[in-house]
């Protein structure tokens, strides 16, 4: 067996995409779902702050594209936000300053809804947290009953097929159930927000959360630069559904293997937690299937 480190990618099938917001612009994304089964449910990635280098291919989120389809079942949609470059290609358009970013998401929301994919969870990293929480349950009430956006990709208008945790973690707050009341006409099942600054995010988006229900799942890093467990345990504390997972010694760009094993395992546990391995329940670190390395 090979141990997984930070270059391996899994089994999957990885197919580019496009996507058509409502102000006509095309986004380049990549669509990763599992090599032989269908995915049980579905992560939207919003990656953190252009300006400073976010992009899709971020490594925490490249990482959950080339590990979860095949460890968890997942289907991985990421993509690059309006004038965002990444080595996948560059979207149209420039960069909003998180408010016509609201397009992208819901054009994310929307291909993920029209292409069937399953038990969708918003997943953002830093500014993907601001656009999560402020967006986010306003794209998926549009997406809910699908827009018919002609999203672009080998077969992305017919179904799945066709579209193409751990040490130091001290969870706080009440466990949330995924779902929530009526979570599937929100079509978001909630959002995990890995080190949220909060900057932009008001007290009425997250108000707005916690009349939907729906759980948001805070991955705090102990020495993050913006936003540290306890300022977050407060700021959190008016959305009854969060939960608040603070990491010791962890900073907020996640880097070493140890600290990405950390959020994965925390993502899977929420959303697909039948993948985890007893006794430790947490994710494989050893992978007998084909490999390779980039």
């Amino acid at each position: 067996m090979s141990e997984i480190r930070a270059a391996t990618v899994l089994a999957g099938k990885r197919t580019p995409v496009t996507l058509p917001t409502s102000d006509r612009l095309r986004l380049v994304g990549e669509l990763a779902l599992p090599a032989d089964a269908d995915p049980v449910a579905t992560l939207i990635c919003l990656h953190p702050l252009p300006t400073h280098g976010g992009m899709m291919d971020s490594h925490l989120l490249k990482k959950a594209a080339f590990r979860l389809p095949a460890l968890a079942n997942l289907a991985v949609l990421r993509f690059n936000t309006r004038g965002t470059s990444s080595e996948q290609g560059t979207s149209e358009g420039s960069f909003g300053a998180g408010e016509d970013e609201r397009h992208d998401v819901a054009a994310a929301l929307s291909f993920a809804a029209d292409a069937g994919l399953p038990a969708r969870w918003l997943l953002g990293w830093s500014f993907g947290t601001e656009l999560a929480l402020r967006w986010g349950l306003h794209a998926a009430d549009a997406a809910a009953g699908g827009t018919g956006a002609a999203a672009s990709g080998p077969g992305a208008s017919g179904g799945i097929g066709a579209a193409a945790g751990g040490p130091g973690a001290a969870v706080s707050g009440p466990g949330a159930v995924a779902g929530g009341p009526g979570a599937a006409n929100c079509g978001i099942e909630g959002a995990i927000l890995v080190s949220p600054p909060l900057h932009r995010t008001s007290d009425a988006d997250l108000d707005r959360w916690a009349a939907s229900g729906r759980p948001l799942i805070a991955l705090i890093p102990e020495l993050d630069d913006y936003l540290r467990p306890d300022e977050a345990r407060h700021r959190f504390a008016r959305v009854p559904a969060a939960e608040v997972i603070g990491v010791n010694r962890a900073k907020h760009l996640w880097v070493g293997e140890p600290y990405v094993r950390i959020v994965m395992n925390e993502i899977v546990r929420r959303v697909n937690p039948a993948a985890l391995v007893p006794p430790e329940m947490t994710l494989p670190t050893h992978w007998a299937g084909g490999t390779m390395r980039t």
